[in-house]
């Protein structure tokens, strides 16, 4: 019985459906243009689209007494509440996301129709919670004044189980062909689709089957295109007195033109300065350069696409176009792999678009480096026309040529380092070459360099190594305050200050790296001895308490079990540095360079001179002198010139 609140319910569902509906009338020569075009008006696809034709179309004779169509489309309300959900920004959208993975609940589907003189049933079984199909509903619908037989226990196994999509035999009724439905194909004069446009059928009469609509649509030629889930459907749903689109052409599919996939960004304009995880931005990392290595992938040549021809419904083959290639002009230092269509980089340096061309630059010019440029890393060399500012660092795998000053910064190369106006380090500057160095002067800064040093003012108050050579050579040459290291010569006009002032102390005949690694290495050894001597200590008092007492504390207990292995790992440490010390003391011992400092002017007083470890601290000004080792000895000698050659001193010039 049909109630009151019942018919309330369903109401009040109409209406819900009913504020969901958006509709728009188009006209169109097709149903498909019109669909087309409400699609885009509705912001939504063809397929979530319904219609209502509200003035049938003609296509004419020859262009006469042609007539559009006029059809009102809207949108399925199911897939306007899906779109609502994911589009907005509440908990819901979450909520809706997580339901759609979960398996949606689907009432059960039947189909009973008349195909020939049999009746055929389709069963689709429900999914989740579903409601299933009735029984009953089926034998009242199959059940027909014109049945002659059905088999009620086939249905009843169908409807357990489901058909498998397909439709089955469940009976026979007695058929009148006159009652059939007719099927009437229209093909478009293009052959771009088809349509069929079928009557209802009378009493008695036979529904239209798949097999039916395919003959027919074969019959008028059709052979290519045809959709065969479109025939399903409308048997499913038959739609009748109204055109309905059930083939379509296969449409040509033109090939895409060759391209060229590149692995980096060739536009500057989108390089962005690295950012942190917590999303600040450094600004001195402004991420401006795209280094490369030699054999690097740079970009690829996709080549051009063979198109894929078409059919129209009637099996008329469609050309497609075939993709255009292009040619690929190669830049500097760049070449072709072998497959013919990898770009590679022949050198290290910066990759970029030159006039178009994939170039790969080994130097980079910069007029200056400072907050327009950030810090500066290159795979190649790098040559500044002016000076780096305070803060900034400049790394590079090949050498460095800076015209201007430096100021608190880290310069590192693996190649040569040239700093044509000199070094103002402000006690944190840090310079590291590969190989030698070159400046005008070095001040208050810490110089780490594998070849030679070669400056042509002075060095003042710096922590300054080189494996080979430190050679002043310049009209003051002049070393004044700091620690300098070198295995082979230091060589200078003047060493020291008069008055002496602040400490000079020049070390020769070592391998300044392995001396200050060894000195590093004394002071562990040392703070570890101290704190072992405690720990014996502690181990002590805590051992006598135990045999006295013959019971301690458990925190008493733990610690002296703590102190025990922190001992032991002490014992092990110390073993590992004396060894360490043992081979870095063997490795000192057998260097062949002797070492010289040479002074063509004058050695204040005050200045500290090692050489070999041997100490010879000048304790009144000595001019034209050369300090050497002999025999367990430092000794003092006539004024040498620098074992190096003018050539290998010329690196650089101050002209």
């Amino acid at each position: 019985m049909i109630t009151l609140d019942v018919l309330r319910e369903e109401m009040e569902k109409r209406l819900s459906v009913d504020k969901l509906l958006h509709s728009v009338d188009v006209r169109a020569d097709s149903i498909d243009e019109a669909l087309q075009d409400a699609a885009v008006q509705l912001d939504t696809k063809s397929v979530n689209l319904e219609y209502e034709v509200l003035e049938r179309g003609m296509d004419g004779f020859l262009g006469f007494g042609k007539k559009p169509w006029l059809l009102r489309i809207y949108q399925n309300p199911e897939t306007i509440k899906k779109e609502t959900v994911l589009a907005s920004d509440d908990l819901f959208a979450s909520t809706y996301a997580e339901e759609s993975v979960a398996v949606k609940d689907t009432d059960g589907l039947y189909y009973v129709r008349h195909f020939g003189t049999q009746i055929w049933l389709k069963v689709i079984p429900p999914v989740g919670n579903g409601v299933p199909v009735e029984l009953r509903e089926i034998m009242d619908e199959a059940q027909r004044s014109d049945t002659i037989a059905l088999d009620e226990s086939l249905v009843k196994k169908y409807v357990k189980n489901g058909t498998g999509g397909e439709y089955v035999s469940i009976g026979d009724y007695k058929h009148v062909s006159a009652g059939d439905v007719m099927v009437s194909v229209d093909v478009a004069k293009d052959e771009m689709y088809a349509t069929i446009t079928v009557t209802a059928p009378g009493a008695s009469g036979a529904d239209a089957s798949s097999e039916m609509i395919v003959r027919m649509l074969k019959q008028q030629g059709v052979l290519a295109g045809i959709d065969e889930q479109k025939i399903s459907e409308f048997v499913d749903n038959p739609v009748y007195g109204i055109p309905y689109q059930v083939a379509s052409a296969v449409l040509p599919v033109n090939g895409h033109d060759a391209y060229i996939a590149y692995n980096f960004e060739t536009d500057p304009k989108k390089l962005r300065a690295k950012e942190s995880e917590d999303g600040n931005i450094d600004f001195k990392e402004l991420n401006q350069i795209q280094n490369v290595v030699t054999g690097q992938a740079l970009a690829t040549k996709i080549l051009p696409e063979r198109g894929k021809g078409g059919k129209t419904i009637c099996g008329r083959y469609l050309e497609a176009k075939n993709g255009r290639d292009i040619q690929i002009t190669l830049g500097a230092n760049t070449h072709f792999d072998k497959d013919g269509v990898t770009i590679v980089a022949d050198c290290d340096g910066e990759v970029m678009l030159v006039n178009g061309k994939i170039t790969v630059e080994p130097v980079k010019y910069l007029d200056a480096v400072n907050i327009k440029t950030g810090n500066i890393t290159f795979l190649g060399s790098v040559v500044v026309k002016g000076s780096v500012d305070d803060g900034y660092n400049v790394k590079a795998s090949g050498s460095i040529e800076i015209n201007g000053s430096v100021g608190n910064c880290r310069i590192e190369a693996d190649g040569d380092v040239t700093i044509r106006q000199g070094v103002f380090g402000k006690e944190e500057g840090y310079i590291r070459a590969g190989k030698s160095l070159w400046a005008k002067f070095i001040q208050a800064a810490h110089v780490e360099v594998e070849n030679n040093i070669i400056v042509y003012d002075s060095i003042m108050n710096s922590e300054v190594t080189a494996m080979k050579n430190i050679i002043l050579r310049g009209k003051k040459a002049q070393i004044t305050g700091g620690h300098l290291f070198a295995t082979e010569e230091i060589c200078a006009r003047n060493i020291g200050s008069p008055g002496g002032g602040t400490e000079t102390v020049l070390n020769v005949g070592i391998d300044p790296r392995a001396k200050k690694q060894l000195e590093t290495l004394i002071n562990n050894q040392a703070s570890l001895q101290k704190e072992q001597e405690k720990l014996k200590l502690d181990i002590q008092t805590l051992e006598q308490l135990k045999n006295i007492r013959r019971n301690i504390s458990q925190e008493k207990n733990e610690n002296l079990i703590k102190f025990k292995k922190r001992d032991d790992e002490i014992n092990e440490q110390l073993s590992e540095i004396a060894e360490q010390i043992e081979k870095i003391q063997d490795h000192l011992r057998e260097l062949k360079a002797v070492g010289k400092v040479k002074c063509e002017g004058t050695v204040y007083a005050g200045v500290k001179v090692y050489v070999r470890d041997v100490l010879d601290e000048v304790k009144n000004d000595v001019k034209s002198v050369t300090f050497y080792y002999d025999r367990s000895f430092i000794k003092r000698g006539n004024y040498e010139p620098p074992s190096l050659s003018r050539e290998e001193m010329d690196g650089y010039s101050t002209n």
